[in-house]
Formats: structure tokens, sequence, C-alpha cells
């Protein structure tokens, strides 16, 4: 994810939601990527992130909604493809309301769906964001036609490669599973980090009643709504649903290791390298050495070892600890 005031630079190394960021991403020992598909106007699934691209023209900054612009006029933002041609400029607008240049270090072009699926590393997992408006009531017709342009796309470039379909809109979720039942969906919250008008997404206890009414395989939170409320890992374990997590204290690799041994099965992380090492460093190897042991009665010499005393102790604290 790029974040443009970030001072950190590493927010702004590489542009989100392109093949070089997540060809880059596949160098390390990673399961899958994630991002967002949009369905253009002219029923073309694109990979981008907000609702809205932000340009400038002749000193006047101007708005355009993803879906509402066809194929060509999406490609048309940012670095181009061919030669000498000089793409629209490319802003961004904060969640604070500020419009800044979209510039980072190294530079890529839109891409589509398709072309992720024939361009990026065929080893690597697609952990396939629905993106719709939070701001927009979406007809059921409108939400069917949306996520066929998009199962078309999968059904033919597929190939053997892992998919997940993930989704903050209900009803998308529980429509793409009835839609299809290859590939499992899992319900993206907020976790009851922040409020909505559609209660479904407003607590894990509202995400595990959508996965279990709609036959969904998990549940995708951010991460402080778990923190916040450890007690509902078990639940959503007794249900039979796999739980990932996203949010910036994933990029912490100690954050990613509290959750390991809260028995989460995932994270979504942007600095992928720091990550992957931390794992494993603290995880895996610690792991390997214990097998390699063979002996039965000796415990694994992970640093992440705890009795189940002090876990139950530090998933008391850690919801006091996010709220100050």
């Amino acid at each position: 994810m790029n974040i443009l005031q970030s001072s950190d630079s590493r927010m702004k190394a590489i542009k989100e939601n392109t093949i070089l960021s997540f060809n880059s991403a596949a160098k390390f020992p990673i399961d899958f990527i994630e991002f967002d598909v949009q369905v253009t106007k002219d029923d073309c699934p694109v990979i981008f992130h907000d609702d809205f691209i932000f340009s400038e023209e002749n000193g006047t900054v101007f708005e355009k909604r993803v879906t509402e612009l066809s194929l060509e006029e999406f490609l048309c933002f940012g670095p181009q493809r061919e030669a000498g041609k000089q793409g629209k400029s490319l802003l961004r607008k904060t969640k604070d309301g500020k419009i800044l240049n979209w510039n980072v270090e190294t530079d890529d072009s839109f891409c589509t769906l398709a072309e992720t699926f024939q361009k990026v590393d065929p080893s690597l997992g697609f952990n396939i964001e629905l993106k719709f408006d939070d701001h927009i009531v979406y007809q059921q017709d409108h939400l069917i036609h949306v996520l066929q342009v998009i199962l078309q796309v999968v059904s033919e470039y597929a190939k053997d490669r892992p998919i997940i379909f993930s989704s903050f809109h209900p009803d998308a979720a529980q429509l793409v599973r009835k839609l299809q039942n290859t590939y499992p969906v899992f319900f993206l919250t907020n976790g009851g980090t922040q409020v909505y008008y559609d209660v479904r997404r407003n607590s894990l206890e509202e995400a595990i009643k959508v996965c279990m009414e709609g036959g969904l395989q998990g549940i995708v939170s951010e991460v402080k709504g778990v923190f916040g409320n450890p007690g509902a890992v078990p639940r959503i374990k007794e249900s039979k649903l796999s739980l990932l997590t996203y949010g910036k204290l994933n990029n912490v690799p100690e954050a990613v290791c509290m959750q390991h041994l809260m028995g989460i099965d995932g994270v979504i992380v942007d600095f992928v390298q720091e990550i992957s090492h931390a794992v494993d460093d603290m995880i895996i190897k610690p792991l390997n050495e214990g097998l390699r042991e063979g002996d039965e009665e000796t415990e694994t010499k992970s640093k992440l070892q705890f009795s189940q005393q002090e876990l139950s102790f530090l998933l008391k604290l850690i919801p006091e600890l996010i709220q100050h």
C-alpha cells in the first residue's frame, strides 16, 4: 500500500496494485498477494483500490469514478507502456482530504485482472478483493453482473493458481459463493473499529453470522478488531472458519508473531521482506529445530513459547493497550 504522506520511504517504494509490485512481493516466501478489482463501464476487470481517480489538467484537479471509465480511459492515467506516450497525471486523495501527487520511487502502469494472471508468477496465490463503494446501495442484479464479469476472467486464466475471493460487501461475498464453489470466499470486516450503516459490518460476531448464513470459508479482519476482541478467535475457530488479518499493525513483527500464538491463519502485510524474514526467524526456524531434535519429550525451542496462563494474560492486556 502506498501512503504518500508517510515519512517511511517503504510506503512509497513501488506503485501499489501493479504487476511490478506483485512480482516484487513474489520474491519472498509468501502464499498469496492481495489486490482490489473493480469493473470498468465496458465490463473489463481492472486492479485499483480507490473509488475515484484524481488527475490535474490546466491547473484544475478533477476526479473520475473508476467504474464510470472505459478500459481505454482508465489506462490513460499514470505511466504508459507505449514508448514515448505521456499518461495523464495521477494524484491521490488522502483520508484527511489532501490531494497529493502520486509519486513513488519505482512506478508502473495500471493493469487489468487478465494481465495480472498472465504476468505474475504462476505459483503465487491471488486474494482477489471484490471492491464496491461503501456509499452506494447496489441492486442485486448489478452485483451479479459485476461478479460474473470477474468470474469469467478467473475461469479463463486461473489454471492451477490458488485463489481466494474477499469483500467488505456482505451481499457480494455471499453472491460470489453462490455463483461458484471452486474457490473459498472470505468476508472482510473492520471488526468493529469503524461503524457502518449495515450492522453486518460492525463486529466479528456479525462477520461470523454472514459467513455461516452464506456458507463462506473465512473472515479477514482489521487486526485491531481481533486484538480488541481476542475472545472472538476461538468462536471463529469453533465455527470452522479461517481467520486472516490486515492493517498497519501487521507491519510490526511482534504483532504478527502474537497472532501466530493466537491461532490466526495468516496476515496481509505491506513490508513483505521484513515480515517474511521475521516469521522465518521467530516461528519457522525454531519449529524446524525442534522437529530435527526428534525427541518427543523436547518442547519446540521457539522464541514465542508462552504458557497458556501467560498467553491468557497477554490477550486480556492487548485490548487495553490498543485503546491508548
